[in-house]
This record gives structure tokens, C-alpha cells and sequence, in this order.
């Protein structure tokens, strides 16, 4: 009986030992654009084949991120504002932050072009053109990645923008997608990264503006957060997904992902 019993044990613990592997899991707060671009549609079923981990996303702009990360509410952060990701670290909540990968924000307007930003390079000038001539500006308002680029821009040209809140200036508190589809509606010019730009469907008479000033680079960041302030976290498979994002494997699967033949994030990992 007791042999019987022992066996019977062996042959579940058998069973179970793969189904618990295949359940595994992690929660990652990211920022939106990586969600919005389809990114993770595309990566994370190649994650999933080849590591049995079930990667749940909470994409929210990267101020929330961080927050949620810091209240223990996921395994990896995944954001893009680098003085926020290394405060981050720096106060015990992740254990290391690595560059991911990169691209660039942008200008979108109309194609009237009422502020006459049309061809700029210069991101600050073009901003100081905006704000003179009152032209409606979509702002996210949401402390995202985006929205702290952005008022790091209107603070290098001398702008405060607050003298415009409500008039030209409008805060939308919204998500890149909420606020491009808001800015498009009121004819506004909106500052959004390019990978959102390019995978936005409502894009109407809307034109990219101003675009390639060094000032609005946009470089990601994957921290996994830290066991020790945080001892749900699921600390195997959490790094297994920031280990695989920056292996060669990881880096190529974000290379190759594109929308209408354009290449969205550029792999810059440090050599493995």
C-alpha cells in the first residue's frame, strides 16, 4: 500500500514539475509606446517558446511605472526616462538598470503648419516658434517618459508653459495614443516617439514636423526590481526576461520587428 502510495506521489510531482514551469509568470510595467507599437505582440510569444514564462504587461505612462515598481506591483520595469530609472536603483528598488534599445521623439502637426515648424531640426527653436505664435500644443500631462522629455525641452528654450495652460498650452493627462487622436482633433502639434507615431492608424492630414535634434534621443531601460525591497518578486524568471531582452537573441527579435517596412526600436544593449 505504502509503495502504491509513493509512486502515486512520484508520478504527480512528475506531473506537476513541467505544468509549473509552463505557469510561470511575471508582471513587467512598462511605458506605453512599447505596448502601443506592437512591440510586445510581436516579442513576447518568441520569450514565451523558448522559456515557458508568461510575460503580463501594465503599460502606463513611465512615471506610473516607476511607482508601481516601487510599490512592489511587478517584476521588471521597463520604462524610458533615465535619470527616474537610475533614482530608481539608486534607492534599493531595482538591482541593476541596462540600455535597451532606442529611438526617437518627434513633432507632429497639421499640414497647415500654423506655427511654421515645418522642416526644423532644432527642437527648442522650434518649440520657442510654437508658444510665440500660440499655436495649439497636446501635451500628455502625465508625467510619462515622454511628458518629462518634453518639459525638459520647454525648460531649455525658456518657456513656461503654465502661462499657457488652458489657452495654447492644453494637458490632456492621457496615454500617447488618447493624446495624439486629441491633438489631431483640435489641430494641435504633439510631441509623441516616433515608434507610436508610426503605428498610430488615425493620422488624418497630420505631418511629422520637426525631427532629428540629438536633444530628443529616446533610450530604454530594463530593470529587474529588487527581491529585497520587494520579496514577491518572482526573482528567476524576472531576470530570465531582462537576461533574454539583452542577449543577442533578444536584441535581433527587437531589430526585426517593423510596421510598414520602417524599423521601430534599435537594439544597444552592451555586449553580452
Amino acid at each position: 500500500m505504502l509503495n502504491k502510495m509513493f509512486k502515486a506521489a512520484i508520478a504527480a510531482l512528475c506531473l506537476a514539475g513541467p505544468a509549473a514551469a509552463q505557469d510561470s509568470s511575471i508582471i513587467v510595467q512598462s511605458t506605453t509606446s512599447t505596448a502601443n507599437s506592437g512591440l510586445y505582440d510581436y516579442l513576447l510569444p518568441i520569450f514565451k517558446d523558448e522559456s515557458g514564462i508568461t510575460v503580463n504587461v501594465v503599460a502606463v505612462g513611465t512615471g506610473q511605472a516607476i511607482k508601481n515598481a516601487r510599490n512592489c506591483d511587478g517584476d521588471v520595469l521597463l520604462v524610458h526616462a533615465k535619470p527616474a530609472e537610475e533614482k530608481f536603483v539608486a534607492d534599493g528598488f531595482g538591482t541593476s538598470r541596462t540600455d535597451l534599445m532606442y529611438n526617437d521623439f518627434i513633432i507632429v502637426g497639421p499640414a497647415s503648419d500654423p506655427a511654421g515648424v515645418a522642416g526644423m531640426s532644432d527642437a527648442k527653436a522650434a518649440l520657442t516658434k510654437i508658444a510665440e505664435a500660440g499655436a495649439l500644443f497636446a501635451s500628455r500631462g502625465d508625467d510619462s517618459g515622454t511628458h518629462k522629455k518634453e518639459r525638459a525641452l520647454w525648460k531649455a528654450a525658456g518657456i513656461d508653459t503654465t502661462q499657457g495652460s488652458g489657452e495654447w498650452y492644453r494637458e490632456t493627462g492621457s496615454g500617447m495614443g488618447a493624446t495624439l487622436n486629441a491633438g489631431i482633433g483640435m489641430g494641435a502639434y504633439v510631441m509623441t516617439d516616433r515608434a507610436t507615431w508610426i503605428s498610430f492608424a488615425n493620422k488624418q492630414d497630420y505631418v511629422i514636423a520637426v525631427e532629428g535634434d540629438t536633444e530628443m534621443f529616446n533610450q530604454y531601460g530594463v530593470i529587474p526590481v529588487n527581491p529585497e525591497k520587494c520579496p514577491s518578486v518572482n526573482v528567476e524568471a524576472a531576470q530570465t526576461f531582462a537576461d533574454w531582452l539583452l542577449s543577442a537573441d533578444g536584441q535581433a527579435a527587437i531589430a526585426a520587428y517593423k510596421v510598414d517596412d520602417q524599423q521601430l526600436f534599435f537594439p544597444n544593449a552592451p555586449a553580452q
